[in-house]
């Protein structure tokens, strides 16, 4: 996971510093690979992980909150751009699971 994150932030893609890889062990101590992405509009961690342990298609999910958020319009833009950012680093983990697991196949 550190690896592939690394790969992301040498691309130069927005807000690739806000993911972090938090090490969470799976069954026979597999790391399922699960990354952290620190909104900064909306005061939220979104979670970020394989929708199977055995997936190549990466979900984010979003704690509920307690408190409302109120933005205003150029805040809405920056979360959107948050939001925009996560979903490019969820395509990306996925293109990098759907070719490790086809070099794995091979």
């Amino acid at each position: 996971m550190e690896s592939w994150l690394a790969e992301y932030r040498a691309l130069d893609r927005a807000r690739a510093g806000s993911a972090r890889v938090m090490v969470q062990d799976g069954d026979g101590g597999a790391n399922t690979g699960l990354v952290t992405f620190q909104l900064d509009h909306a005061s939220t961690v979104v979670f970020i992980q394989p929708e199977t342990l055995d997936g190549t298609t990466w979900v984010a999910t979003m704690e509920p909150r307690e408190e409302s958020v109120v933005l205003d319009a150029p805040g809405l833009l920056e979360l959107s751009a948050e939001l925009a950012a996560v979903s490019d680093l969820c395509a990306f983990l996925e293109a990098k699971s759907r070719a490790h697991v086809g070099a794995d196949s091979a």
